[in-house]
């Protein structure tokens, strides 16, 4: 199904800048305009937001450091060319911004998905960015750093998460306000197992919006698995 890689021990990252690394693995990327594409993950550790829906909170305190030199090796070795820096939060290490751009020395092609609470402009030119908008429903929309919707550029999307009718507004609003569609693909994603995709469709085209009906790829094929997809 998917190659899960355990973390190196802190012994083997005592040279070198480190990144805290919560798992990697190499699976099918299920969301973004990606999915469907074989990609090695790369998922951090650590994460200042708590959204209600967070299905990864077991990467806010587990992990292990990694070296940059060794994070390339590692991903560079499974002859995948795609690869997705997640968490957790990324923009929380400093470090990961060089990271991206030896990945892309490497002839990777680098996605980085990303809360939107951080400046984005700290990744290198090259890096396709997935950048979260929180709603309402998430409990952090007053996180969002707006004027990363001005740091965007093409190759970027944006992302939705949507827990319910207030949510759907809410974004669809965010669109009308900073004209974004037709600029980046938009992504709407309902709430795991509590926000009826059928439901977010319908509103999608009653409004007839310019955007993307993103459904959780990895968590369909393989349901019940937390780690690893």
């Amino acid at each position: 199904m998917q190659a899960e890689v355990s973390a190196l021990s802190t012994s083997d990252t005592s040279e070198g800048r480190t990144i805290a690394i919560n798992e990697i693995f190499v699976s099918i990327q299920g969301e973004s305009t990606h999915a469907g594409r074989p990609c090695v993950f790369l998922r951090t550790m650590g994460c200042p937001l708590r959204c209600t829906w967070c299905d990864t909170e077991y990467a806010f305190y587990e992990g292990s450091p990694w070296t940059i030199d060794a994070l390339v090796e590692e991903a560079t070795r499974h002859g995948v060319p795609l690869v997705q820096i997640t968490g957790g939060e990324p923009l929380a290490q400093a470090a990961v911004p060089e990271l991206a751009q030896r990945l892309l020395d490497a002839g990777m092609t680098v996605l980085v998905e990303t809360s939107g609470s951080f400046d984005i402009s700290v990744l290198p030119d090259g890096v396709r960015r997935i950048m979260d908008l929180k709603c309402p429903g998430s409990g952090e929309v007053g996180r969002n750093d707006y004027d990363n919707l001005d740091r965007l550029r093409d190759g970027d999307e944006v992302k939705f998460v949507v827990a319910g009718r207030e949510d759907y507004e809410w974004a669809r609003d965010r669109l009308r306000k900073y004209r974004l569609e037709g600029r980046f693909p938009l992504l709407f994603s309902p709430v795991w197992d509590d926000m009826p995709a059928a439901d977010l469709a319908a509103w999608i085209l009653e409004d007839q919006l310019d955007v993307r009906l993103q459904l959780q790829l990895h968590k369909i094929l393989w349901p019940n698995v937390e780690r690893g997809v």
